[in-house]
């Protein structure tokens, strides 16, 4: 199973990202996927899941801000990212939420102010 995420990459203050991640090498429609970001020195957060169903959750620090969506026809998740800040700085991965899967490398997000 391979997780490969995309799109990453330096913005300023108030821009705008849309990070996408194909799961390779198993049914996916069904898995319940999130997005998570490490920023340096820090532990990785949960910042954004959704359902197999499309049912959605977004954390208290990025709601309004970012929107998860899938396309379970092309084994893809997406993040939307609108109004960055410096603070939203961090390598963002995506995977599972129950039962973990090998984890990618990620894609580095790069805000200045």
């Amino acid at each position: 199973v391979q997780l490969q995420a995309s799109g990453g990459g330096s913005v300023q203050a108030g821009g705008s990202l849309k990070l996408s991640c194909e799961v390779f090498g198993r049914a996916f429609s069904n898995l319940l996927m999130g997005w998570y970001r490490q920023a340096r020195g820090k532990q990785r957060e949960l910042v954004a899941t959704i359902t197999g169903s499309g049912s959605t959750y977004t954390a208290d620090s990025v709601r309004g801000r970012f929107t998860i969506s899938r396309d379970n026809a092309k084994n893809t998740v997406s993040l939307q990212m609108n109004s960055l800040t410096p603070e939203d700085t961090a390598v963002y991965y995506c995977n599972t939420v129950t039962h973990l899967l090998t984890w990618g490398q990620g894609t580095q997000v790069t805000v200045s102010s």
